[in-house]
């Protein structure tokens, strides 16, 4: 899953000669929680974030009156809090990279460059999300099953044959990858929803032929 395919290509940015009052009211109007920060051919020089906002804020203790206040506040530069050592990724490499550089960076996006280092895009942990939603299909429902099987090849083969043979259709599959030698794996299958006398039959054989650790028939509802 390449990043280009799911990532914001229309990403709002800001040059590092910009207030930092304007940086926070840009970020809070359009309901973002990041900026790259670019130079005047586009390229990457930084990124600002709505904490480097607050930490470089006054306390509310401060004994500042409204017109130094606002003084302060319009002299900091974006170039003064913005983080210059960033981390990001290209848009031709995959969702499971950015998500790794999230995860052990504690990120909540990624700006995405070419090969010239112009931003083209973000890449958010809501992104990430989404991807896991969009490929599981838990939005057409269905139900999903957990099976323990060996880690020597081929061992999928009967179940899919198993499905097949008992009209079972296949919405997706996942794999908990291990290392070969621990001997087992945990696979989850979503199948489209059955007939209760069919689903009956299935989840009956399943057990019968294979390791099943668990069933879910999954009633997702869209929160608005």
């Amino acid at each position: 899953m390449l990043v280009a395919n799911w990532m914001t290509k229309d990403v709002y940015t800001i040059t590092p000669d910009r207030s930092m009052m304007k940086a926070s009211k840009f970020m809070k109007d359009k309901g973002i929680s990041r900026l790259p920060v670019v130079d005047e051919s586009g390229k990457i020089v930084g990124i600002i974030s709505d904490r480097d906002v607050k930490d470089a804020s006054p306390s509310k203790a401060t004994t500042l009156d409204m017109h130094e206040l606002y003084y302060l506040l319009s002299e900091v530069k974006v170039r003064d809090i913005m983080t210059k050592k960033i981390v990001t990724i290209r848009d031709t490499e995959t969702v499971e990279k950015a998500a790794v550089l999230m995860l052990e960076g504690n990120f909540g996006g990624l700006p995405v460059v070419d090969e010239n280092d112009k931003v083209v895009g973000i890449i958010t942990d809501t992104d990430v999300f989404k991807v896991l939603v969009e490929i599981s299909g838990i939005y057409e429902g269905g139900a999903q099953f957990c099976l323990r099987l060996s880690t020597a090849p081929g061992s999928l083969r009967p179940v899919l044959a198993f499905l097949k043979d008992n009209g079972a259709r296949i919405m997706s599959i996942m794999t908990h990858n291990v290392p070969e030698s621990e001997g087992f794996k945990n696979v989850y299958i979503r199948i489209r929803d059955m007939e209760k006398p069919e689903f009956k039959r299935l989840k009956q054989g399943l057990a019968e032929q294979f390791e099943v650790l668990y069933w879910v028939v999954d009633a997702v509802h869209t929160v608005i």
